[in-house]
């Protein structure tokens, strides 16, 4: 069953039926109406629970509002006589017949009717009807006026319109399109002004959004509705991190744990001391990392993995942090108390050095727009220099202490510094007005949203707080469970739309929480000191990297295996600093050569064919569950297995509980080899 009038020149249908009123009232035009099949859509009669009032197993779904919406809907997708169909089988009417009446009116141009009807549609709010009184009359003003209908403009203008005692400025402005009618199109789309039916049922579409629902259903109610359920579900999934997860109405939305980057793909070692800062640069191609070594490295991100792009020296002490420019061009770089040093990333050289006599510098940060830098001083105050190294304003005062994040929110306008043990200054620079996070424990860091709407701040106290700093400043969550008792931990935002929240931790794990929900979702193992700092990927949400004071760099993604099973992008095996990370996560030493591959008959490789799922417990490991593979037979694993490439923790992380042969056969091979 298609619309109606399907084969009827749009000068025909002028004249409207009340099943067209009805396809006008949600949006339509007067051209084409929308054809296509609407048997499946045909309305059932509805199954009420309790009585005829409610439908829906809770009970809170009123019918009449359920039916009239659906009704609405099937206006809206043009499927006219299925619309009507509805009405007349169920009873109910998508609007009342003042309403219906009403509609006619506005479409076609009896305004002064329309004024008369709408007093009788059920409203109550005089402001409303004063409201769409005065749109109804600014139509007629501009028809007349489309007319040349001066006098007759100005009349409805004087005797309708201003007695309104509403909009005063709107009325000013229309008393000027009497010295000059040519203003009117200035203010009037071309569009409406190209069709005077098209100019009504802009009208009733503003009209609509005006009068109160229950009197003219809101436009596309039905599909908000809908949006928002997914919306809601998809926000309640824990582990939702992929652009490619499609949302079905079929079946609620769940994504499986295998979303979170919980994958060690690569360690990286080139720093000679602890690691103290990570970031990934705006475009996720480039991440940078400083060291108690007084060394800064830039690494390059590619399909291929991350490799060292260039070794940063010049600070004289430790780089205590990095800040990317906002086109990742330059990077700075911070020593303790020393100075910071600017940085070209194409070539790895130093393109000046700011400091300032007799002071250290304690933090740096970029402006937006990437003509100035900030620095944090350790005498507290804040300063803002040109790219050549001049000064061109310092904040003094208590702005910052000598350990310290430094934060420029992305419109230029506010800075943010730690000012006091227990605060974090939020000032406002073109305003000259000071906001503070007030906290109870001692703040060791912080970090800004992508948005600049939240603050993630941690504690003394071994806690994270999520602070909004949108408007008035409030504290809207609380994370827990990662280990901080001596040294500054930094955490991060990350994933998909930023929804997760990570952090390094004292206890060598790595600590993820669903920002919405607070709830702990991984605990990952694998560092052998405290991890120190974290930084998710802004351009891959399936890439988080995590430093630590055994000073390597953990690149974690999504399980190969797994994404192999799925026919999706592998993340693969990468090889950096002589070290690769096997199907455990340990990192294997690499012999002479381009590295494993089948060919060398490495055990690594043919691990592959297995789903070694691990879990994060220190006191349990998951057992080994069999991945189809004709070609692989557990004889040839035992072929190919070389003493030499088992690390000295495998056989710990096999656990012994073997459920079926093959388990128990592998288990067997491994434990007859003899462990260098």
């Amino acid at each position: 069953m298609g619309g109606v009038g399907d084969d009827e020149p749009a000068s025909k249908r002028m004249k409207l039926s009340s099943e067209e009123l009805r396809h006008l009232s949600n949006g339509s035009t007067l051209e084409e109406p929308i054809v296509g099949p609407s048997r499946d859509l045909m309305a059932r009669p509805l199954q009420s629970e309790g009585g005829e009032e409610v439908v829906g197993s809770k009970g809170v779904i009123k019918k009449v509002e359920f039916v009239r919406i659906i009704a609405k809907a099937l206006y809206s997708l043009g499927y006219i006589k299925s619309g009507a169909h509805l009405e007349e089988e169920s009873g109910i009417a998508l609007h009342s017949s003042n309403v219906n009446l009403f509609m006619q009116q506005i479409l076609e141009g009896h305004w002064d009717e329309s004024v008369v009807t709408l007093h009788n549609i059920g409203l109550t709010d005089e402001m409303t009807i004063k409201s769409a009184c005065f749109l109804i009359l600014e139509q007629k003003f501009f028809e007349f006026l489309d007319e040349e209908k001066v006098m007759d403009a100005l009349k409805t203008l004087r005797t309708e319109i201003s007695p309104l005692c509403i909009n005063h400025s709107r009325v000013r402005e229309l008393s000027l399109f009497i010295v000059s009618p040519s203003r009117c199109f200035s203010v009037r789309s071309p569009k409406q002004d190209a069709s005077r039916a098209r100019s009504r049922t802009k009208l009733l579409e503003e009209l609509q959004k005006l009068l109160p629902p229950t009197v003219m259903i809101p436009e596309r109610r039905l599909e908000h509705l809908v949006e928002q359920a997914l919306v809601l579900q998809r926000d309640a999934c824990m582990f939702h991190n992929s652009l490619d997860k499609e949302m079905s109405l079929y079946a609620d939305h769940q994504c499986a744990r295998d979303q979170i980057p919980s994958y060690a793909l690569q360690i990286l070692q080139a720093h000679t001391d602890e690691i103290w800062s990570l970031q990934f640069s705006h475009n996720g191609k480039y991440l940078a990392s400083s060291s108690n070594d007084c060394s800064a490295i830039i690494w390059e991100v590619d399909a291929n993995g991350v490799s060292l792009k260039h070794k940063l020296s010049g600070h004289q002490k430790p780089i205590s942090s990095v800040s990317w420019s906002p086109n990742d061009h330059q990077l700075l770089t911070c020593g303790v108390e020393e100075v910071v040093r600017r940085w070209d990333v194409s070539s790895g050289e130093c393109l000046h050095v700011y400091e300032k006599a007799g002071l250290g510098m304690v933090s740096c940060g970029w402006c937006p727009d990437g003509k100035w830098i900030f620095s944090g001083v350790n005498d507290k105050s804040i300063s803002m220099w040109e790219l050549d190294g001049k000064e061109l304003e310092c904040w003094k005062g208590q702005r910052t202490l000598k350990i310290s994040d430094l934060e420029i929110t992305s419109d230029g306008k506010q800075i943010i510094s730690i000012c006091r043990e227990t605060a974090i200054l939020l000032l406002d620079r073109e305003a000259k007005v000071e906001r503070f996070i007030e906290e109870d424990q001692t703040i060791t860091s912080f970090s800004l949203s992508r948005d600049n709407r939240f603050l993630l701040v941690n504690l003394l106290n071994q806690e994270i707080h999520l602070w909004s700093i949108e408007g008035d400043l409030k504290l809207v969550s609380k994370y827990r469970g990662h280990t901080r008792t001596r040294f500054i931990i930094r955490s991060c935002f990350g994933g998909l739309e930023q929804a997760f929240i990570a952090s390094g931790s004292e206890d060598s794990l790595v600590y993820i929480w669903h920002r919405g929900t607070g709830e702990l979702i991984e605990a990952l193992p694998g560092h052998s000191g405290a991890v120190n700092c974290v930084s998710w990927n802004p351009a891959n949400p399936h890439m988080l990297a995590s430093a630590s004071d055994d000073r390597t760099i953990r690149i974690w993604g999504l399980n190969n295996l797994s994404a192999k099973r799925k026919d999706t992008h592998s993340n693969g095996i990468h090889h950096c600093n002589g070290r690769y990370v096997d199907g455990l996560g340990d990192a294997v030493e690499q012999g002479p050569g381009p590295g494993p591959g089948p060919s060398e008959g490495c055990w690594c490789l043919k691990l592959q064919c297995f789903n070694l799922s691990l879990t994060a417990s220190s006191s349990s490991f998951a057992s080994i569950s069999s991945y189809s593979n004709p070609e692989l037979s557990v004889s040839s694993i035992r072929d190919n297995v070389s003493q030499e490439c088992l690390s000295s923790s495998l056989k710990m992380k096999l656990s012994s509980n073997a459920h079926s042969t093959l388990e128990a056969e592998l288990w067997g091979i491994f434990e007859g080899l003899q462990l260098a």
